[in-house]
């Protein structure tokens, strides 16, 4: 069975079993191990994922050898997501690259792209795919917030604007051929003063109203019920970035204050990697795939 049959029947696992599966960005070779580590502990499949600017630093081939190194070293469960790839072109690279999951979101590149050409762009992209049988993710709007610190409130009523509903999101998933539907109920990227109000109602309109998995992006900051009720209505994946990004910095500035003559940064790595291991392994039970591994 190739890795990429091994994700899809992954995906049927979710469905049937109502767990969520984990999508966390790496920006390095210390957050996979902190990943990999994780994923061990609790016995839990995890997907990795890279967005343009960790590949850009990375590279896909790169990033596809360290995930098969660290899933054979560790015996898990782990799979690589090429995240918000902005262009057909850079998709079809991670289809190439043996990535089992492609998301591709022609708005974030474009915000002002029309609903044809994203379509035009994600039907490109599923076509594509069926080269290797990767899985395809997408969404048919721009999606809100940044994978950064925000200061700022957040405004419900101007993203409601960009929620998604029950019929568009029937004719997006319909018109593509998609296997994921990204969703919007509430949920933005990074991590705010707030925190995040997930509209369970609207997904179960959304989850009775498609036949595909639903992932959530901007997980990060987001209460532990909303996950759990969000699992029960049927989400395959859930993204988290923020929280380790924060998590990681803090940690790592706090070693280097107090270790000021200590220049092998290595050295000071230890407690970064404990604290991303120790959030990943908290979402992991959030998301109910603790013990769900193969």
């Amino acid at each position: 069975m190739t890795n990429q049959e091994k994700a899809r029947e992954l995906w049927e696992r979710t469905k049937k079993e109502k767990f969520a599966v984990g999508a966390f960005n790496i920006d390095n070779q210390e957050t996979l191990i902190a990943l990999a580590k994780a994923a061990k502990a609790k016995k839990s499949p995890v997907l990795v994922e890279l967005s343009q600017s960790e590949i850009d630093l990375i590279g896909l081939s790169n990033a596809r050898s360290m995930v098969d190194n660290y899933k054979k070293e560790y015996g898990i469960e782990m799979y690589l997501n090429l995240d918000h790839s902005p262009s057909v072109e850079a998709a079809k690279l991670g289809v190439d690259a043996g990535f089992e999951f492609i998301h591709i979101d022609l708005s974030q590149a474009k915000k002002d792209a029309t609903d044809q050409e994203i379509i035009e762009a994600t039907r490109q992209v599923v076509e594509y795919a069926k080269k290797t049988g990767a899985l395809v993710e997408s969404e048919p709007h721009y999606f809100g917030g940044s994978s950064n610190l925000h200061k700022e409130e957040i405004d419900y009523e101007e993203i409601k604007k960009t929620f998604s509903t029950p019929e568009g999101a029937k004719e997006f998933v319909d018109a593509t051929g998609i296997d994921t539907f990204a969703a919007a109920i509430g949920n933005l990227h990074g991590k705010y003063p707030v925190p995040k109000i997930l509209d369970i109602n609207l997904l179960r309109r959304v989850r009775e109203a498609i036949s595909c998995a639903i992932s959530l992006h901007g997980g990060s900051d987001t209460p532990a019920e909303y996950f759990k009720q969000a699992v029960d209505v049927g989400v395959s994946k859930v993204n988290i970035n923020s929280d380790i990004r924060f998590a990681y910095r803090s940690v790592l500035e706090n070693e280097l204050a107090d270790n000021p003559d200590e220049y092998a940064v290595a050295k000071l790595e230890g407690p970064v990697m404990d604290v991303v291991q120790k959030i990943v392994e908290t979402k992991i039970d959030m998301f109910g795939s603790a013990g769900k591994s193969l």
